[in-house]
């Protein structure tokens, strides 16, 4: 059973928006934090935010004004909502219990594609 699940990935336009949703199987987020990372064709695992137990959030400076992280602990889901999109967002996103290059729980991941 892979404990973290990913979603929302899809190809939108560059200025676009997407919301990805990551569920957990087997245990709960919220005394937890939480990171969402990436990985475009080619290269390693990038920082993009995280989310801390108490709702506190940090970005990666590209990330910074475009997308926000947020959870939903009666859902047992933290969210990345991501907005004007733009080609070099193009890569799989995971959520992670852990901020490379440091290693732990991740799911598969969701592909985000911005193309037009």
């Amino acid at each position: 059973e892979v404990p973290l699940v990913e979603s929302g990935g899809a190809l939108v336009q560059p200025g676009g928006s997407l919301r990805l949703s990551c569920a957990a199987s087997g245990f709960t987020f919220d005394k937890i934090w939480i990171h969402w990372v990436r990985q475009a064709p080619g290269n390693g695992l990038e920082w993009v935010s995280r989310i801390d137990n108490l709702g506190g959030t940090d970005y990666a400076d590209f990330a910074k004004g475009r997308f926000t992280v947020s959870r939903d602990n009666t859902k047992n889901r933290i969210y990345l909502q991501m907005h004007s999109l733009k080609p070099e967002d193009t890569a799989l996103y995971y959520c992670s219990t852990a901020r490379p290059p440091q290693t732990g729980l991740r799911g598969q991941g969701t592909q985000v594609t911005v193309s037009s």
